[in-house]
This record gives structure tokens, C-alpha cells and sequence, in this order.
């Protein structure tokens, strides 16, 4: 069955990718990238087949100076690279104005300038005439022509200027053009304008400059950033600018996560070729090092893009997987999931245990099912727990060891001042293959004492245990109603030197969900440590 939409006039066109994560992708809130995570990203764009790469603003922080100083000395392709900065000031001129020359400074071959085509902008942005506006955007253009092998000249604004002024905002572009912008890029930067009103704008401007590469850029405060892109690119835009995973100014820019993979694969055109496959990995790659939390629903990327709850979804897709799912996942590097829930059925179980290694039978299957609609009853989650649930399955197999018994355990908290530090201590007894361990430890705080204890008491029957450590927990509050009384759900996830798992726990007391998190954390580490012997 044929999954897109490819069509023989756009199938060879070539779209200019250009990214703007490094400046535009900065003023995300939360986003904080150093010079080396902005060198790192700009390599791994390259190499992915972005066409140009908006380093940053140079001359308008230190870390942008810096980022252009070490780019002379870098191994990057500098013609891959461009500088952004704004027209000159109205009462300077571009030799003497302190931004065009910083632009210079940074000695890139491609310059990217932004200019006023909004006559609110130049009256009171600017405070200045609308032809003294374009003085400045032609004379900027020019001069900095002489200087670089391309220029690209972002319109400001250009689709709420078009709706007041449409021929002002059109004189602007124009002028642009004449003076030598080897792109003129029509900026959606409020993020406002309905893809109607901007289709129309785009085939004006194409009538108007039919021999000019046309560009978009556009913010998604309305939630049409990649709509309204695919629009323009369809009346006939080349250039697209974008961000990765959407990064940008209030609701971000137009994310390349999700438009490469739709150009490229639904419409045809030229974006990145094999180089898709890794898109996954890019979008993780910048989230890594800007230290943020992928979004799992985001389409092609997400890790949720590809997953599947419900148990009818997962039965067609077992058997066609074109039934539930637009492209295959693999095809911009992503995988297929299939969650386990009370919503479950049977088919989601047999799948999940079968990429678990696991051949379980039907009888099993049921067994399974059973016990985990009802533990989800009691507050339990699979869907972010897969370790837990692999162990359910394991013990309905009859194929899990049992390493160690609890006996009990105890934890204190003890704060002895206001100026001091609360002290954990936790003890555990547990026995292994008959033999009682009673150990104590202490912690930076409850549940790492507890870990520290139990970990304790059983190194020296499980030695595999020493490379174990917790790398995240989280805590949710299952009904809230109840006060510092309620069920508390604790998620934990371990990792060695081989991989990462997540475990589940559930109780009223929150150190007690956790200890039902460790252990199975604990339980599973041991169980693959098995295994591997």
C-alpha cells in the first residue's frame, strides 16, 4: 500500500535547508547552550545535510563572539555557516555602524540581515519614514554584498506588514532584492497569520520577484508553524528556515523534525536523503545538550510516535503494520512500541513478550493480562516500567530465580537542628539461598539509605550489582484528594554500563512504593546478569 503523497512535479526540486537553532533555537526558554554544545550542534547539522547554518549574532553577546572566533580555527565548512545581524541604524553608516562590523569580523561567506516590512514596525519601532526604511535595507544589502558569497535578507514581519500595507511590504522585498539578497526570506514572526492569508502573500510575492529565491520562516504561536511552511514551500519557496524539535522565541519556531520528514517523504522533494534515517538521533542529540526533556509526542521523533495502546490498534499492526502507522519508524531512525495497560489486550502482550525474547503461550498471556488490569487498578503503571513488566511475565513463565527474600526493613530520618542536615539511616534482614544478611547504611537521604543497605547486604552474593545506579526517580501523587495520605506511585530508573530499565512501585507510603521500585530494579539487574553468564 502506498504511504505518501510523492508527485512527479516536486520530486527532484531542491529545498534550501537552513538552520536557525543556534540563534533563534537560544531564545527558547530553558535553553542555555555553551560554545562547545553550539560547535558540536553545528557539525552534526552538516553532517546531516542541513545546507546552511545560522551561527548566532555576532557583536551582540560574548558567547556569539566567541562562538565566530573558534569557528575561524574549527574544521567546520565555513561556507556552511552564517552570521545574522540587523539592517544598520538609521543615523549611521554600514562602515561605521558597530553591528555590520562585527558581521564582517565574524568572516563568514553568508550573512543574514533582518529588516522592517511592517509600516507599524518602521513608525514606531524604528521612528522613522517608510523611505528611510528602505534606504537602510537597500543599502545594507549592498554593502555587505561586497563582502560575502551570499546574503539572505529576512523579512521582519512580513505577513502582518503585507495585510496593512501590502504594497509597502512588497517594495521592501523588492528592494531587498534589487540590492543584491540572494534570498529573500518572508518571516511569519508573530505567528499569528492563517495559512489563507499567507498562501496568497507568498504567490504575490513570487509574481512580484518571479526570479528570486523565496524563503519562509515562521513561529508557531498558533500551532501552524510547519503548516503554514509546507504552504509557502507549495506556491513556490525554496528556502526553509526552522529550528530543531521546534526550539525558538515564545511557542518556538517551525520544527525541522517535522518538516524534513514531511517534504521529503509525503511531498518529495530534496531535503536530506539517507541522511533522514538519522533525524531521531539529531532531535535527541540537541536535546541532550541543551539539557532538556525530549517531547514524546512530537510526530517522526516522539517517542510516543510510534507507539500503540489500544488492543485493537496493536492486533492490525501485528498483522499489517500500514493499518495504524503512516511510515514505517525505522525510516527516520525511530522504533515501534507497544504498551501494556489495563486497555491492553492480548495482542499487545504477545508482541510485548516476544521483543522481550520471551515465547509465552496463550494460557500465560491471559495470566498475565489478568494480574495487570488488576494491579493498574491498585495505581500501577506499566507504560514507563517495562522492566517491572517484563518480570510479571517471567514469573507467569516460571522463568524467574529467586535471588533473595526480605525479611524486613526499617528507616530513619533523624533532623537534630535547624542548622544542621537530616541524618538517613536504613536497615535491612533479607536472606540468599537460606543465609540471613542484617546490614545498615546510611544515605543522603531516605531511599538512597535504603538502596545503599540493600545493595550492601547482597554484593557479595551478586558482585554484578556494584556497576547498578539510579539515575532518575519520579514521584506522583495517585489521588490527590487524600491529602499527605494519598496513594503514592514511585517510578525508578536504573542503568549499568550495558543499558538503562524502569521500575514501579505503589503504596500510601512513599518509602515503601520506593523499596517495591528497587527491588524489582534490583531484581531485573540480576536476572540479565544471569542471563549474560
Amino acid at each position: 500500500m502506498e504511504r505518501n503523497n510523492k508527485t512527479e512535479d516536486t520530486l527532484a526540486k531542491k529545498i534550501y535547508l537552513y538552520d536557525t537553532t543556534l540563534r533563534d533555537g537560544t531564545q527558547s526558554e530553558e535553553v542555555n547552550f555553551t560554545v562547545n554544545d553550539k560547535l558540536r550542534i553545528a557539525r552534526r547539522l552538516i553532517d546531516f545535510g542541513i545546507d546552511c547554518v545560522e551561527g548566532g549574532w555576532p557583536g551582540s553577546n560574548p558567547r556569539d563572539i566567541e562562538f565566530f572566533d573558534r569557528l575561524k580555527k574549527s574544521s567546520l565548512p565555513k561556507d556552511r555557516i552564517s552570521a545574522f545581524s540587523s539592517t544598520r541604524k538609521a543615523k549611521s553608516s554600514c562602515d561605521k555602524d558597530p553591528m555590520i562590523q562585527a558581521l564582517l569580523e565574524a568572516e563568514t561567506p553568508i550573512f543574514t540581515i533582518f529588516g522592517k516590512t511592517s509600516l507599524l514596525h518602521v513608525r514606531y519601532a524604528l521612528s522613522i519614514t517608510p523611505e528611510e526604511n528602505l534606504e537602510l535595507i537597500s543599502d545594507t544589502v549592498s554593502y555587505l554584498k561586497r563582502y560575502a558569497d551570499k546574503v539572505f535578507f529576512d523579512a521582519e514581519h512580513f505577513f502582518d506588514g503585507f495585510i496593512e500595507d501590502s504594497n509597502y511590504a512588497l517594495k521592501a522585498v523588492e528592494t531587498a532584492y534589487k540590492a543584491g539578497a540572494d534570498a529573500i526570506v518572508l518571516c511569519e514572526t508573530n505567528g499569528g497569520v492563517m495559512m489563507d492569508k499567507l498562501s496568497y502573500a507568498v504567490k504575490q510575492v513570487k509574481e512580484c520577484l518571479p526570479q528570486a529565491d523565496i524563503g519562509i520562516h515562521c513561529h508557531n504561536d498558533c500551532g501552524l508553524a510547519a503548516a503554514n511552511s509546507i504552504c509557502a514551500i507549495e506556491n513556490g519557496a525554496v528556502h526553509l528556515q526552522g529550528t530543531v524539535n521546534g526550539l525558538g522565541e515564545r511557542c518556538g519556531n517551525a520544527n525541522l523534525c517535522t518538516l524534513i520528514p514531511n517534504l521529503q517523504l509525503k511531498y518529495g522533494y530534496d531535503c536530506v536523503g539517507e541522511n533522514i534515517k538519522e533525524l531521531k538521533a539529531l532531535s535527541m542529540f540537541v536535546s541532550e545538550l541543551g539539557n532538556l526533556t525530549p517531547a514524546n509526542r512530537d510526530p517522526f521523533v516522539g517517542r510516543s510516535a510510534f507507539t500503540h495502546k489500544a488492543g485493537v490498534h496493536v492486533s492490525a499492526v501485528v498483522k499489517n503494520q500500514v493499518t495504524y502507522e503512516h511510515i514505517e519508524p525505522e525510516t527516520v531512525g525511530n522504533i515501534r512500541r507497544v504498551l501494556v495497560s489495563d486497555l491492553s489486550g492480548r495482542s499487545n502482550l504477545l508482541y510485548k513478550a516476544e521483543s522481550f525474547g520471551l515465547d509465552i503461550d496463550k494460557a500465560q498471556a491471559t495470566e498475565v493480562l489478568e494480574k495487570l488490569k488488576k494491579m493498574e487498578s491498585l495505581g500501577y503503571e506499566y507504560e514507563g516500567a517495562e522492566a517491572s513488566f517484563e518480570m510479571i511475565v517471567l514469573k507467569a513463565m516460571g522463568k524467574l530465580p529467586k535471588f533473595f527474600d526480605l525479611v524486613g526493613y526499617r528507616v530513619i530520618d533523624d533532623k537534630r537542628s535547624q542548622l544542621e542536615n537530616p541524618l538517613s539511616e536504613a536497615t535491612v534482614m533479607l536472606t540468599v539461598n537460606g543465609e540471613t544478611e542484617h546490614t545498615a547504611a546510611d544515605g543522603n537521604g531516605p531511599v538512597n539509605a535504603l538502596d545503599n543497605a540493600v545493595r550492601k547486604a547482597l554484593i557479595k552474593f551478586y558482585p554484578s550489582l556494584s556497576d547498578m545506579k539510579l539515575v532518575d526517580f519520579k514521584v506522583r501523587i495517585l489521588n490527590g484528594n487524600d491529602g499527605t495520605g494519598a496513594l503514592t506511585r514511585v517510578l525508578m530508573e536504573s542503568s549499568d554500563e550495558k543499558c538503562r530499565w524502569s521500575t514501579v512501585g505503589v503504596a500510601s507510603n512513599i518509602i515503601d512504593a520506593s523499596y517495591q521500585a528497587l527491588v524489582d530494579a534490583v531484581q531485573y539487574k540480576l536476572y540479565k546478569a544471569s542471563k549474560a553468564r
